[in-house]
């Protein structure tokens, strides 16, 4: 599972995900200077997998992990080629999730491909150049489907309503994850086409010094103009947090961020922000080898949990032990959790909850 960072040229992507990646995507004053989609693989900030270290004492810890792509930057024109237009198309189709980083800061020194600073046209641009390539999409499928629709094939005639009412979406400017579908038809009809409007998004609002903490006006702009999409709005000073990420040591670090009157970065809460609009959630394995948190989609089973460790783990899976993470912390120790009886004997049907401290029997 990954999520792309997208966005109009110099509206600070590349940054970004060099503060939220060790990769260094190279960064510049121009467009284009991110042409190959650069992927980091980032660590997910969870203080309960710290305080189980705590608790445990293990030989190593391993944080969950999502990636985060770097996707060039696009202009107006991009659904027909422009610019690395058909380029950057293909490379958000591939991801599951969109950070769409608006430009929400004055700056003479750092150029703007439109001249002004507007969020909101910023966005539009992006969304009326996804909306025709999804466009694109949903005339050559109906194509097909209308001359299935036409025999009387009932299922054709269901699926061709669905495709015209994205159609008339798209052409009014409405992105596919705004539009009333229910949510069978979008399972049967929508996400096997990969519509790349249809994919969640999180508007990224890029942020000067001053405004870390409180937002501005920009940002309140951002935030009116998508109320009805559904998506969440979050802010940071991506220079800022660039300049947090060149400092040495954590002291250091945390040194900065209380200048600033921040409690932790706020790269942090994107990437846990990110993982929700993934819809990821973690479950953790304890004992003194490791501490790890695993990354499970959000509704899976016990043995789909136990499938990320080993495929064979979900073959023969036979039960799985579950302690609630709150009861973990309030004993102290597994051996404690079982004294009082608070550990749990879960098969086959059991869903995983995120923060679960999980122990799986198997037999292969």
């Amino acid at each position: 599972m990954k999520a792309g960072i997208v966005g109009l040229p110099n509206v600070g992507k590349s940054t970004l995900f060099n503060c939220l990646s060790n990769a260094k995507a190279q960064s510049a004053n121009f467009p284009f200077c991110t042409i190959e989609p650069n992927i980091g693989v980032v660590n997910v900030p969870d203080a309960r997998l710290e305080k189980l270290e705590e608790l445990v004492n293990p030989e190593r810890v391993l944080p969950a992990t999502v990636e985060i792509v770097d996707i060039a930057g696009l202009v107006k024109g991009a659904s027909k080629g422009e610019g690395l237009g058909n380029q950057f198309l293909g490379n958000i189709r591939e991801t599951d999730a969109i950070l769409h980083v608006l430009r929400c800061f004055d700056n003479d020194n750092i150029v703007h491909v439109d001249s002004s600073i507007d969020p909101i046209r910023d966005k539009e641009t992006i969304d009326m150049e996804l909306q025709l390539k999804d466009l694109e999409t949903v005339d050559k499928k109906l194509e097909k489907v209308k001359r299935a629709a036409k025999t009387g094939n009932k299922e054709a005639q269901k699926e061709e309503a669905v495709l015209l009412k994205i159609k008339a979406g798209l052409e009014t400017g409405t992105s596919i994850r705004a539009l009333d579908i229910s949510k069978e038809d979008r399972i049967e009809f929508v996400k096997p086409l990969q519509f790349i409007t249809d994919k969640p998004v999180m508007y990224v609002c890029n942020v000067d010094e001053d405004a870390a903490i409180t937002g501005n006006a920009y940002v309140e702009k951002v935030k009116a103009a998508v109320a009805k999409e559904n998506a969440e709005v979050i802010f940071l000073a991506v220079g800022t947090e660039a300049d947090i990420t060149e400092l040495e040591s954590y002291e250091e670090r945390q040194l900065f961020l209380e200048d600033l009157g921040l409690t932790e970065p706020g790269s942090a809460k994107l990437i846990r922000s990110a993982y929700k609009l993934l819809e990821l959630e973690t479950y953790f394995t304890a004992g003194v080898k490791e501490v790890r948190a695993w990354t499970i989609p959000v509704g899976a089973t016990a043995p789909q949990a136990a499938g990320v460790i080993h495929t064979d783990f979900e073959k023969g899976f036979i039960r799985a032990e579950v302690i609630a993470y709150d009861d973990f912390v309030s004993f102290g120790s597994e051996a404690k959790v079982k004294e009082a009886g608070k550990m749990r004997v879960e098969g086959k049907e059991y869903i995983v909850k995120d923060g679960d401290v999980m122990h799986f029997r198997f037999n292969v």
